[in-house]
């Protein structure tokens, strides 16, 4: 059975990317590899093995084109509101949280927020199937 270890994005500024990731998620540096023309560092927090691995392509001076294929990556926290609150104290601009009901049913609450390159990271409020 394949277990999911991480998950790659290109980014533009090694310092701002990692500094985003630690303020906003509590993700830390669990390795750096530098090598000649790129480098890898893998972000984690000890609430989960999931890793985000960060390319930086070393000489790029242009931001990467996310294209119109719409993705994300997705976190789930136990206070949501809490959250919201503590990532727009930091000037992180979160937007507005939304409710996903399904045949009259709550799904799940969650906003979005994206980091320094575009990205877009989805916070879910943690409980049935986003644990």
């Amino acid at each position: 059975m394949a277990k999911a270890i991480h998950s790659m994005i290109r980014v533009l500024e090694e310092t701002r990317s990692v500094d985003f990731y630690r303020h906003a998620f509590g993700l830390d540096v669990a390795d750096r590899l530098d090598f000649e023309t790129f480098t890898l560092i893998y972000l984690s927090n000890a609430e989960t093995g999931f890793e985000l691995e960060l390319t930086v392509n070393k000489g790029r001076t242009e931001p990467y084109g996310l294209g119109d294929g719409y993705g994300h990556l997705a976190v789930s926290v136990a206070d949501l509101d809490s959250e919201h609150d503590r990532l727009g104290a930091l000037g992180l601009n979160p937007k507005k949280i939304v409710e996903f009901n399904h045949d009259g049913s709550l799904i799940a609450r969650f906003f979005f927020i994206e980091d320094p390159d575009g990205y877009k990271i989805e916070v879910l409020q943690r409980g049935g199937r986003f644990k």
